[in-house]
């Protein structure tokens, strides 16, 4: 019985960090196939949509701020506009980024594929083309607790989604957008 012991620990030591590893590409396959099934429920498991509007916010905010330059950021009248305007994009965020959002994100997907033909099956009422943010994506490790997912876009930009490990779990928590600076 005490010569099992050591081997099935072995195994299982062995399997947990198998699991590990190949954690963010089991998150970005659930990101995928939920997205192309439409299921947020399921991508609800893979995004941390907390973080992920606080990211996305500071990114978009500071992209308005570097766009308008010194010159808006020191006069009061460019400073308040420059508030509106963060406080306008964060409310977009804070709605677009939730599971609800994204439904209705791929809602708006999936009529205006149909309305422009792009289904699975070339008929107008069938089911539409899927959706596939996350193919041919080329990913690494940055850490043990940090894996990043880049994928180009067809101008050529890239856009690199981040996901953190979470206990055992790995979520998305960033998407990093391919933003213009001046």
């Amino acid at each position: 019985m005490k010569k099992w012991i050591l081997p099935a620990v072995i195994l299982l030591a062995l399997a947990l960090a198998g699991y590990v590893i190949g954690g963010p590409y089991l998150a970005i396959h659930g990101i995928s196939r939920a997205i192309e099934e439409r299921d947020t429920g399921r991508l609800q498991r893979h995004v941390d949509f907390p973080a992920l509007r606080v990211n996305l916010k500071a990114q978009l905010s500071d992209y308005m701020v570097r766009k308008a330059g010194p010159d808006a950021q020191s006069n009061l009248f460019g400073a308040v506009l420059l508030g509106v305007a963060s406080n306008v994009t964060g409310a977009g965020v804070d709605t677009m980024v939730t599971p609800i959002g994204v439904a209705a994100l791929l809602q708006g997907d999936s009529l205006w594929k149909r309305a422009i033909g792009n289904t699975a099956n070339g008929d107008t009422w069938g089911p539409p083309a899927p959706a596939k943010p996350l193919a041919n994506t080329q990913g690494h490790y940055e850490s043990l607790s940090r894996f990043t997912a880049t994928t180009r876009l067809e101008d050529g930009r890239e856009v690199v989604f981040v996901l953190s490990r979470q206990g055992l779990r790995w979520r998305l928590t960033n998407i990093q957008l391919p933003l213009q600076t001046p």
